[in-house]
């Protein structure tokens, strides 16, 4: 059996169990950074994240600090490092429905927008 079938069957389970009107309105931004904050949290606890370098050369989009973190002298542990984690946008983007970012790039900016 494959370990991810329980989830898909919950994640499955728990789509199902809201109706079309639920699903239609937006979800709160505010909601939305603490959820992607919890989720890149718990992806550095099973290993480090993909390097800023790297990320970058597979064409995602960096934010003001990941660039300069990807740019400066240092090596691969701090290139792994989650700025996010440090950066007043993810304070701000948990804290506000509607925060004053608007770094391109930013995850917890482009909250706000969708």
């Amino acid at each position: 059996m494959n370990s991810s079938e329980p989830n898909e069957k919950f994640f499955e389970d728990l789509a199902n169990a809201f109706d079309d009107d639920a699903a239609e309105s937006a979800t709160p931004s505010k909601l939305k950074a603490k959820a992607y904050s919890a989720l890149v949290n718990r992806q550095q606890e099973s290993g480090p994240l993909l390097g800023l370098r790297d990320t970058y050369a597979e064409g995602r989009g960096l934010c003001v600090h990941e660039h300069l973190v990807r740019i400066a002298p240092v090596g691969s542990k701090a290139q792994q490092f989650n700025c996010c984690s440090i950066c007043h946008a993810r304070v701000l983007g948990e804290a506000l429905e509607n925060p004053p970012i608007y770094w391109e790039n930013c995850p917890y900016a482009g909250f706000k927008q969708s």
